[in-house]
């Protein structure tokens, strides 16, 4: 469910439908945030675009990216995206144990030292307003090149785009992670993660 209704199908004109019936293929099921920009089929278009082109990008491990992505969207507080996150990195490698980690990872040894600098950029980022300090981001280009750094900050900040267009909108969870584990949302910590704090 969802505050507005998604447009079907069937009253959907003929590249709508082609989004949707490729959406259906990517993801194995109709999912709510398609039918909802369906309503705007230029924005359905643009947005489309730009997820297929991040996807295209593959020079920063697609579990880092998957780490960063989950950890936004349960900072952000949107269920369905913690779901199909979660789904996600499951695909890429990511193990129950982590996910469930993942409210205390600084505190867990489930992450290495890249991973926890990961998830504090993704921390940083997922604040209102954004933190990332000129330490954390000194550390961060120790292990990333220039282009590396745009694409995990892009990952980043398109989930925080994607949380917060679908929380406006209270979409549920779809089923990714049906039966599985599930990374659940969290509140956003006061202070800068430890490692940033202590730089």
């Amino acid at each position: 469910m969802t505050r507005i209704e998604l447009v079907s199908k069937r009253s959907a004109n003929p590249f709508v439908r082609f989004a949707q019936a490729a959406s259906r293929k990517q993801l194995g099921r109709d999912v709510d945030p398609v039918g909802v920009y369906s309503h705007t089929p230029g924005l359905l278009m643009g947005y489309g675009a730009f997820e297929r082109a991040t996807a295209k990008q593959h020079r920063v491990p697609e579990q880092l990216k998957a780490l960063a992505e989950t950890k936004a969207a349960t900072l952000v507080n949107c269920e369905f995206c913690c779901d199909i996150a979660s789904g996600m990195a499951y695909d890429a490698g990511i193990g129950e144990a982590q996910l469930l980690a993942l409210p205390r990872y600084r505190d867990s040894r489930e992450f290495s030292e890249l991973e926890c600098l990961v998830l504090d950029y993704a921390t940083a980022m997922s604040r209102t307003p954004a933190t990332v300090t000129d330490a954390l981001f000194v550390q961060l280009r120790e292990h990333f090149d220039e282009r590396q750094l745009v694409e995990l900050t892009n990952v980043i900040a398109l989930e925080n785009m994607r949380a917060r267009f679908n929380s406006a909108f209270e979409m549920t969870p779809a089923g990714f992670t049906e039966g599985m584990v599930c990374a659940v949302p969290e509140s956003q910590p006061a202070a800068e993660p430890a490692a940033v704090a202590a730089a």
